[in-house]
């Protein structure tokens, strides 16, 4: 089989991933042990290299159609995917062994994929502050100009330490314990009890997210949470996955 490829945006952290949204193909590629390689490609570069491989755009909430990664590349069908939902509902469609949808429930997983990033929407801007500060210098300058726009308002006062971070900090806790409510419903470490799905890749894509760009003792605040709970998900979820 040939591998397939994950096109990606580095940083400049020690392995460079950080971003949750190819996290999420990530994930499901070594769930399903599917070969796979990485191509990075710096964000000032993402247009004019999705162009060049034809890559379709992506529409956005605002209605905007831009280019935008994750992409995936099969050349084993020679299918090219934009969108992290897409790709994961590609490969399980094309490699359905180890399923990520189970029991027909991708229509409750989209649902949930909704739920859960309305949950710390409010929040955003925290880790998008802290993004901004583990990109290179051209994908930093094109990140930050991008967010500005889109937000209308200076990076700086994105999350100032104060009243406004407070707030953010606050925000992003209720997620999580609304998150360990859901959980809590059914016995097992999975949304689904025993079962192993999507909607865990998304939960753990975010917390890997938080884990790389949030400052250590950032970090270690989310980890102190219900004893710990959440690090301990996110590290089962990358053992599920092979550790990718």
């Amino acid at each position: 089989m040939i591998p397939l490829i994950l096109y990606e945006i580095p940083s400049n952290l020690d392995g460079n991933y950080w971003s949750p949204n190819p996290a999420k193909p990530r994930f499901v590629l070594g769930y399903k042990g599917l070969p796979f390689q990485v191509e990075w490609v710096e964000y000032a570069d993402i247009a004019s290299r999705m162009q060049e491989i034809g890559a379709r755009k992506n529409k956005l909430a605002d209605g905007r159609e831009i280019h935008t990664l994750p992409v995936l590349s099969d050349p084993n069908t020679n299918a090219l995917i934009t969108d992290s939902w897409e790709i994961a509902e590609y490969l399980e469609k094309t490699y359905p062994e180890k399923p990520i949808f189970n029991n027909k429930s991708k229509g409750l997983i989209r649902v949930f994929d909704t739920a859960f990033a309305n949950l710390g929407r409010a929040a955003l801007t925290f880790p998008l502050l802290r993004s901004s500060q583990i990109l290179n210098k051209r994908s930093a300058e094109y990140f930050i100009a991008a967010r500005e726009a889109q937000f209308k308002e200076k990076i700086s006062e994105f999350s100032p330490e104060g009243p406004k971070r407070d707030e953010h900090w606050a925000t992003i806790e209720r997620a999580m314990e609304t998150c360990k409510e859901w959980y809590d419903k059914e016995a097992g470490k999975w949304l689904m009890g025993d079962v192993f799905s999507y909607a865990d890749i998304l939960v753990a894509s975010r917390l890997f997210w938080f884990r790389r760009v949030l400052h250590d003792d950032e970090w270690t605040r989310i980890v102190s949470w219900d004893d710990g709970r959440w690090e301990k998900f996110l590290a089962d979820v990358e053992k599920e996955c092979g550790g990718v």
